[in-house]
């Protein structure tokens, strides 16, 4: 028996191994990517090694709903879960490709149960806190709430907010433009409390801020006139989490699901959302469909005859 599982485990990696050649040699991703997929992989490859599966070509839902459990036992982030899960689909894929492993592994990764994962959301409220967390009198008062606001308003990604340029912004027509993964823009509508903030910014602190760097294209800057970083915008949400009294594992990745979850909350169809969001597959923005189920259900028992 130790025999079979130390060959099953020599098997896993090679399936590994080859499947990287195949992600760069014939699919001819970048890099970057098939070494993240390659150590998400690694790490399930680990988990198979310490006994987490009896045979890796035909895993059972059970199995995998304790790989899912493994990693959040990691203290992995809801997006770093739902990306290793990606890479094993994937991987799953190419073994049912290379008729190495049955169809049934594929599309037990594909199951609702696997992927009931429901990411961190805020309610409305304590946005509300999040938002009102920076203090008037402090130093960088108005760019950090100007910083907050956008992040909600807009569901951009951390990325995407500290790489906001000047030329992006249109205050008087209330929408700005986000430049995405692969480069694609998108134009998002600003509300009335991130338009006032922002205008309240630029008029009163971020000339000070530039003037050392006058000519700085970035909407958001620090002392000096230098771009804000994404580990910057970490720290001062975190900041500002701890504040508010606020689940210390709120992100800003946070205030994007929850920018998707109200609007969904508040009835936007699904495809304004994944353009909103930046999506390229629906199916991503599908996720957050099952997040204000409880509410959907209240709703029923509310309402319906027999409810």
């Amino acid at each position: 028996m130790v025999a079979r599982g130390s060959r099953l485990n020599s098997e896993l990696d090679d399936n590994i191994a080859a499947y990287k050649h195949y992600l760069q040699a014939e699919r001819g991703m970048a890099v970057n990517t098939v070494l993240a997929y390659g150590r998400d992989l690694q790490r399930f490859a680990r988990w198979v090694a310490d006994g987490g599966l009896a045979d890796f070509y035909k895993p059972t839902i059970r199995e995998l709903m304790c790989y899912l459990a493994f990693l959040r036992e990691e203290e992995l982030d809801p997006a770093t879960v739902a990306r290793h899960l990606v890479a094993l689909k994937m991987f799953y894929r190419y073994l049912k490709l290379e008729e190495r492993a049955e169809q049934a592994a594929v599309e037990l990764l594909s199951s609702p149960t696997l992927w009931e994962r429901i990411p961190q959301v805020l309610s409305p409220e304590n946005v509300e806190k999040l938002l009102a967390a920076p203090e008037p009198g402090e130093r960088f008062y108005l760019r950090d709430r100007a910083l907050l606001e956008t992040l909600y308003a807009t569901g951009s990604r951390a990325s995407e907010v500290v790489g906001l340029k000047l030329i992006d912004l249109h205050l008087q027509s209330a929408f700005c433009k986000c430049l995405g993964k692969g480069n694609k823009q998108r134009v998002i509508p600003l509300g009335k409390p991130a338009i006032a903030a922002l205008k309240e910014y630029l008029t009163e602190q971020r000339p000070r801020l530039v003037r050392a760097n006058p000519e700085a294209p970035w909407v958001f800057v620090s002392r000096g006139g230098r771009v804000l970083t994404r580990e910057m915008l970490w720290i001062l949400v975190k900041k500002y989490v701890r504040r508010a009294g606020l689940n210390a594992k709120v992100s800003p990745h946070t205030l994007r699901h929850s920018f998707a979850t109200h609007l969904l909350a508040g009835g936007a169809d699904l495809r304004t959302v994944q353009e909103l969001l930046g999506h390229a597959n629906i199916r991503t923005t599908q996720h957050y469909t099952h997040v204000d189920r409880a509410r959907l259900k209240e709703i029923h028992r509310k309402f319906h005859p027999r409810g």
